[in-house]
């Protein structure tokens, strides 16, 4: 049904891949983890990261951020 919904061939996309692309798609978009983890249905982070999230850019952009922050309080 979600496939029909959203106009993608149903005969392309199974439940497993939909569930994929919805994690990955969540966190691309800065979803904390730890909500994504409660939207799937799973008590714990770790399985969402693990198997689940295939894509890092919140968590490097995150990371990117820190580092200016921290390079520009170096060069004061």
């Amino acid at each position: 049904m979600a496939c029909r919904i959203s106009g993608l061939p149903p005969e392309e996309w199974t439940a497993r891949e939909l569930r994929h692309t919805f994690v990955s798609l969540l966190s691309d978009h800065g979803v904390s983890i730890e909500e994504i983890s409660l939207l799937v249905g799973h008590d714990e982070t770790d399985t969402t990261e693990r198997v689940y999230r295939h894509q890092l850019r919140p968590v490097r952009r995150s990371a990117a951020t820190a580092m200016e922050t921290i390079s520009k309080g170096a060069e004061t």
